[in-house]
C-alpha cells in the first residue's frame, strides 16, 4: 500500500513538472511590427524576404515550413541553432547557409534592408 502511495505521489509530482515546463514553453512572443509602421528600408526588406526567404520560412509564426518560422527572431535569446540572433550571425546564416539551408547571394544593400525587415518580425 505504501509503495502505491509513493508511486502515485511521484506521478503527481512528475505531472506537475510537465505542466510547468509546458506552460513555460508556451510564452507568447512579441508581435511583429505592423506593416503600416514600416520604414521604407523595412518595406524594401519585406520584398527581398518574399523573393528569397518566404518559400521556406513563415515570417509571423514560429511554425516551420521547410525551415523554422521567424516570428520574433531578433527578439529571442537564441535561434533554433542555439546561436544568438545578432545581425552578424544572421548575415552569416543568410549568406552562407546552415545545414539544409543554402546560402542566399545578396548584395550589401539587399542584405541591409532584409535585416531591417527581420527586426520587424
Amino acid at each position: 500500500m505504501r509503495a502505491c502511495t509513493l508511486t502515485a505521489s511521484l506521478c503527481v509530482i512528475a505531472f506537475a513538472f510537465g505542466i510547468a515546463a509546458l506552460l513555460a514553453g508556451c510564452r507568447s512572443l512579441p508581435p511583429s511590427k505592423p506593416e503600416s509602421q514600416w520604414t521604407v528600408e523595412e518595406a524594401r526588406g519585406a520584398k527581398i524576404y518574399q523573393l528569397k526567404c518566404a518559400r521556406c520560412h513563415y515570417p509571423t509564426t514560429t511554425r516551420g515550413l521547410h525551415g523554422p518560422g521567424l516570428q520574433a527572431l531578433t527578439k529571442v535569446k537564441a535561434m533554433p541553432s542555439g546561436a544568438p540572433p545578432n545581425d552578424e550571425r544572421l548575415m552569416q546564416v543568410i549568406l552562407r547557409g546552415r545545414l539544409e539551408m543554402p546560402g542566399t547571394p545578396l548584395d550589401e544593400g539587399q542584405l541591409s534592408v532584409l535585416l531591417a525587415y527581420l527586426h520587424t518580425l
